[in-house]
């Protein structure tokens, strides 16, 4: 009997026709389209139940669309470059499968919210940089350096271990109501960035961070809508790593 999608022959992945509807924009123009202009596209593929949408978008650009433009390097969950809106929810590409996006109806793909688009599913990273920066993303000490390891307990290292996870994908960020409408907000993201510090018993620079968190671009804009928590494809309580920014500030005790 021939292989079907709905009963492959034994040891043969499933295979199924899915179509993939991605918006796009070339600064450039087309023949068909304006310089600037967003349109949508669709492609229908062959694809099989262990492809991811990472793998879809590749066999569009190399197979039939050689113009179609995103970010990805990795492709396994760790550099973080492919985030994007799939299905109208922020994604890495190279974790999500096909076959749980219901193939039967046009898989969305379209670039992440809230950042400029500079082509295709390409953004421009650099405010969401430029508010990682801002938050000082690195350790800050005083005195002599130490000839070994600066040393805390396994205590104190689990007090910042969630947001130790970050992989700067800006899936949280432009994820955010407050990020896409507001202009000045850091976002989520750099809030982690800082938690991350604020927490580690070896850090000396907390309450310059926290000086700039208190600012009115800072943590204050949260409205707690857990967008962020519900985006992050590392599992990081974004939510509550703002609301314990948020407590230091309102009580002064780290």
């Amino acid at each position: 009997m021939t292989a079907t999608a709905e009963a492959p022959a034994a040891g043969e992945v499933a295979s199924f026709e899915v179509t993939l509807r991605i918006r796009r924009m070339n600064p450039e123009g087309t023949s068909e389209h304006g310089a600037g202009e967003e349109y949508w596209e669709e492609h229908t593929i062959q694809a099989h139940a262990t492809d991811r949408v990472l793998d879809a978008l590749h066999k569009i650009k190399w197979d039939i669309d050689g113009s179609l433009a995103f970010r990805r390097s990795c492709a396994h969950g760790v550099c973080g470059s492919d985030a994007m809106r799939i299905n109208a929810r922020n994604r890495l590409a190279c974790k999500t499968l096909l076959k749980d996006l219901n193939p039967a109806k046009p898989i969305m793909v379209e670039p992440i919210k809230g950042l400029p688009v500079e082509k295709d599913l390409i953004v421009d990273m650099e405010p969401f940089f430029a508010s990682y920066r801002e938050i000082m993303p690195f350790l800050m000490t005083s005195g002599p350096t130490p000839e070994r390891e600066r040393l805390q307990t396994p205590e104190e290292r689990q007090r910042f271990d969630d947001t130790t996870k970050c992989i700067l994908c800006a899936a949280c960020t432009t994820s955010c109501p407050v990020f896409w409408t507001d202009g000045q907000y850091f976002g989520p993201q750099a809030i982690v960035g800082a938690h991350r510090f604020i927490f580690d018993s070896r850090d000396e620079g907390q309450w310059d961070r926290l000086e700039i968190l208190n600012d009115k671009a800072g943590v204050w804009k949260c409205r707690t809508a857990f967008n962020c928590t519900e985006a992050c494809p590392r599992g990081i309580e974004v939510t509550k790593a703002i609301s314990e920014v948020k407590k230091v500030l309102n009580t002064g005790e780290i």
